[in-house]
């Protein structure tokens, strides 16, 4: 058994433990609130501009791949991925689980056209040093990194990250790039998500049933706002993952931080224990060599 004073020792060691993960627990849960903030208000816009490309692509009709240079299908030889990952870490298994989720997307992808004798290669372009780092240490092709893109990311930052994606689709560096981002469903899910992010893919008139019934006069035309309004979509699909991102970063840090503490507690209360149960066995031993002694 240990002695009282390692015992000690160990019990103010937690309980400092414990300090730091429980300021880093509100800290956390400060931040987290306004990150869900943001999300909140930016999915009305995102689902809006959705909901506009959808009926744009609806009123433009069967040639609408024709001359959009963001919507060309063509054979796929090189995937590129953009996965969006945490830049710190205390924040459990979120970092893992979307290397994790990149990796089986390319896995996938790849797996899908070898079906067709197509065997493509796979560029990834990161956003987040956990991201970053996994690629690095996974000897995987590396297109482009970003980090530090801080607490609030601004659209600007989006549009620097679509800019890269879309410039390599534009010149033929790639055939096809997907999206890989926790999308932050509430405190204590966050779910890994991959979509296809080029070449763009309008959503379907179904999934706009609430939209069927409006006509709109479109000017100058539905294929010019149509064309002008995609770059703005790619943006803003990235802008979304993004603050997706932070969200689930920062709920992610808090319920960790959170179990980490009580975690603490526990143990100073088994250390407690111990102690005592060591201090007792120690005047235990006082007693009997006081009786010991008194009678020789």
């Amino acid at each position: 058994m240990a002695s009282t004073r390692e015992i000690r020792r160990r019990i103010k060691s937690v309980k400092n433990t414990a300090q730091i993960t429980k300021a880093m627990q509100m800290v956390a849960s400060s931040k987290m609130r306004r990150a869900q903030e943001r999300v909140q208000q930016a999915r009305p816009y995102a689902e809006q501009i959705r909901a506009l490309v959808s009926r744009l692509a609806n009123a433009v009709g069967e040639d609408i791949g024709e001359g959009v240079t963001l919507l060309k299908q063509r054979p796929v030889h090189n995937i590129g991925i953009v996965m969006i990952t945490p830049d710190r870490g205390l924040c459990g298994a979120l970092p893992s689980n979307i290397n994790r989720k990149a990796a089986a997307t390319a896995l996938e992808l790849q797996g899908n056209l070898a079906d067709q004798g197509v065997r493509p290669e796979v560029g990834f372009v990161t956003v987040g040093r956990k991201g970053r780092d996994y690629i690095v240490r996974t000897q995987r092709s590396m297109l482009a990194e970003f980090t530090n893109y801080g607490d609030k990311p601004a659209l600007t930052d989006a549009t620097a990250i679509a800019r890269v994606a879309v410039d390599a689709f534009q010149k033929g560096e790639v055939d096809a790039v997907y999206l890989v981002y926790a999308k932050f469903i509430n405190t204590v899910t966050q779910q890994p998500t991959s979509f296809q992010l080029l070449p763009v893919q309008p959503p379907s008139k179904e999934e706009n049933d609430d939209q069927r019934a409006v006509e709109y006069i479109y000017e100058p035309d539905a294929r010019t706002i149509f064309e002008a309004l995609l770059p703005r979509y790619v943006d803003v699909q990235v802008y979304q993952a993004l603050l997706e991102a932070v969200a689930s970063q920062y709920s992610a840090q808090m319920v960790a931080m959170k179990n980490a503490t009580d975690s603490a507690n526990d143990l100073v209360q088994d250390l407690t224990l111990s102690y005592n149960k060591a201090r007792q066995a120690a005047i235990t031993m006082q007693i009997l060599e006081v009786v010991a002694g008194s009678t020789v």
